[in-house]
């Protein structure tokens, strides 16, 4: 079992940033990787960034590459999501996912069992 708590939403002008924060708990092999969604009603859930927890390498989606950081701090077993030059567009509920390894469709919402309540992030413009 792995538990994911996400923290750090909020409200934020177009160009501003925030940093959001994905706790993790339990199983080691079962959360070694983590991925960031964020879905609007009635949309399927975006994967935007992932990492690889135990060799640090990183993964994008197109639409944040160059303005959103995916990072840990390993020994807090927390993930962040490091967001700036923030837009409207950006406007969502954020969860984070855990796998046990990467895989090339890792941006894909039916590849993840263990996912958090969510955070909201809102971009006015």
């Amino acid at each position: 079992q792995v538990q994911l708590v996400e923290s750090g939403g909020g409200s934020v002008q177009a160009g501003g940033s925030l940093r959001l924060s994905c706790a993790v708990s339990g199983d080691t092999y079962t959360s070694n990787f983590i991925v960031w969604f964020r879905q609007v009603p009635g949309e399927e859930r975006e994967g935007v960034a992932g990492i690889n927890r135990w060799g640090g390498r990183t993964y994008y989606g197109d639409s944040v590459k160059g303005r959103f950081t995916i990072s840990q701090e390993f020994a807090k077993n927390t993930v962040y999501l490091q967001m700036d030059r923030l837009k409207p567009e950006d406007t969502a509920m954020y969860y984070c996912a855990a796998s046990g390894s990467y895989r090339f469709d890792w941006f894909l919402e039916r590849r993840y069992v263990y996912w958090g309540q969510g955070t909201q992030v809102t971009v006015s413009a």
